[in-house]
């Protein structure tokens, strides 16, 4: 199935979702230590870059600064949409928010500071409810 291409509709059924727990950034040097499960990855010429659950973090001794809330968007978007991630950062911005976005194939995931998670999930839910 076809993503999601008219950002109208994108919109209007993002259906933001909470995902339970707290997660942080970590770089490791090598590959992903014993017992810690990713949720995203990301390869850069620093060291692997892993999003983890915050108590996996603590397990394995991993270094961290950043404990973010996860909210993904529930709506099926094409990769090649374009204005969703614009619109959505620009809602959390005008809050405040910081927002780190990464796309999965089906869906975009933000990570938001988690303090601040609930009232993410709210801007977008109004956001969302312009477009319905």
């Amino acid at each position: 199935m076809a993503g999601e291409r008219d950002l109208r509709k994108l919109l209007g059924s993002m259906r933001p979702h909470l995902d339970p727990g707290r997660f942080v950034y970590a770089v490791v040097d090598g590959g992903v230590p014993e017992g810690v499960r990713p949720v995203i990855t990301v390869a850069e010429e620093e060291g692997l870059t892993l999003v983890v659950r915050q108590e996996d973090a603590d397990a394995a001794g991993l270094e961290y600064s950043y404990v973010a809330g996860w909210i993904t968007l529930r709506v099926h978007s094409a990769l090649e949409a374009v204005g969703l991630t614009a619109a959505v950062a620009q809602a959390l911005a005008e809050a405040g928010l910081s927002c780190n976005v990464v796309a999965g194939f089906h869906h975009d995931h933000l990570f938001v500071p988690y303090e601040r998670a609930a009232e993410a999930v709210g801007l977008l839910e109004r956001l969302a409810a312009r477009y319905v």
